[in-house]
């Protein structure tokens, strides 16, 4: 599906999300994603879908959004892998922006050292920039980065778009269990350079690919919180640790909607059931797309997820 939603974000309020990246293309493997691992591991941008395409979707989704009195605050790019892989996305991002409704993108930065890359991005509202480490051996630990990619040159791209970029930028940190050490001073220093608007504290909230990582504890979480507000001030630091909520939109087809969302952004059992209550369907409908190998059902932290079956979700 290449657009979903509109979704609760944590960030966003309700965000209409583009795919525009097959699963699952991205040139980071990082341990906690929640779509699952990286089938293609890629660097080199390239084109996937055709841009008018991708737009003749976005604006069907606003469409039926706006005949059932759905609010969209954003259109989100937040593929099945890395957005700014796809070198069509300037052209994607001048048409979306006749529908009138603000753009964001979700990135795991790893491209920002391109100048094509910054300049494409800086004509959107809001941007996000993963930033898990600035130490060389945790980075490549927790993201996994394609060998080419260099942590130095990401870094320094991140403070060249910020110095060129006038919208909303903010930074996420995803946190899980391992030892940070010093790791959080060094981060502090570096957000202090970056400036961003907001800088977001996370923690993994559905199934990461590798099942062995959980999130981090209150401990670590409080010490990240406190080393960057040291520098930035409490009010610009912010935790993304709690749940989105279950207000996912209804389109018309539940099974069609259940697959979209579920591609892209994993549900629990109970926003599951509310947008079953909405369409007014019951549970035979997720029996019927399990028994179909269309949706799997995972456990996490004693909850469960559903999630539209994909290759990133395979065992090797």
């Amino acid at each position: 599906m290449i657009a979903f939603g509109p979704v609760p974000s944590r960030r966003l309020g309700k965000s209409l999300g583009v795919n525009n990246i097959p699963d699952k293309v991205c040139s980071y493997a990082c341990i906690y994603c929640q779509i699952g691992r990286t089938v293609r591991m890629e660097v080199e941008r390239r084109p996937f879908y055709e841009p008018s395409f991708i737009f003749g979707e976005v604006r069907k989704k606003v469409e039926a959004a706006e005949e059932r009195g759905e609010r969209i605050d954003y259109i989100t790019f937040v593929p099945d892998g890395e957005p700014t892989l796809d070198s069509n996305l300037g052209k994607e991002i001048e048409l979306l922006k006749d529908l009138g409704i603000p753009l964001a993108v979700i990135t795991n930065s790893s491209l920002i050292w391109r100048e094509d890359v910054r300049e494409e991005l800086s004509q959107l509202n809001f941007v996000s920039l993963k930033l898990d480490a600035v130490s060389e051996p945790l980075w490549r630990r927790i993201d996994r980065p394609h060998k080419s990619l260099s942590l130095e040159k990401i870094l320094n791209g991140m403070l060249e778009f910020r110095d060129g970029f006038d919208g909303t930028l903010v930074t996420e940190t995803m946190l899980i269990n391992l030892d940070y050490g010093n790791e959080f001073g060094k981060l502090a220093e570096f957000l202090k350079e970056l400036r961003p608007d907001k800088a977001y504290i996370a923690i993994p909230t559905r199934p990461p690919a590798e099942s062995w990582v959980r999130p981090a504890d209150e401990e670590t979480i409080n010490r990240a919180f406190q080393a960057f507000a040291e520098v930035l001030g409490d009010e610009h630091v912010e935790y993304l640790i709690g749940y989105e909520g279950n207000a996912f939109a209804f389109s018309g087809n539940i099974e069609e909607d259940l697959l979209s969302i579920t591609a892209v952004h994993p549900m629990r059992e109970e926003a599951v059931r509310e947008l079953l209550r909405r369409a007014n369907a019951d549970w035979d409908t997720v029996e019927k797309l399990l028994s179909a190998g269309l949706l799997i059902e995972l456990d996490y932290n004693g909850r469960k997820f559903y999630m539209r079956s994909l290759r990133s979700r395979r065992k090797p």
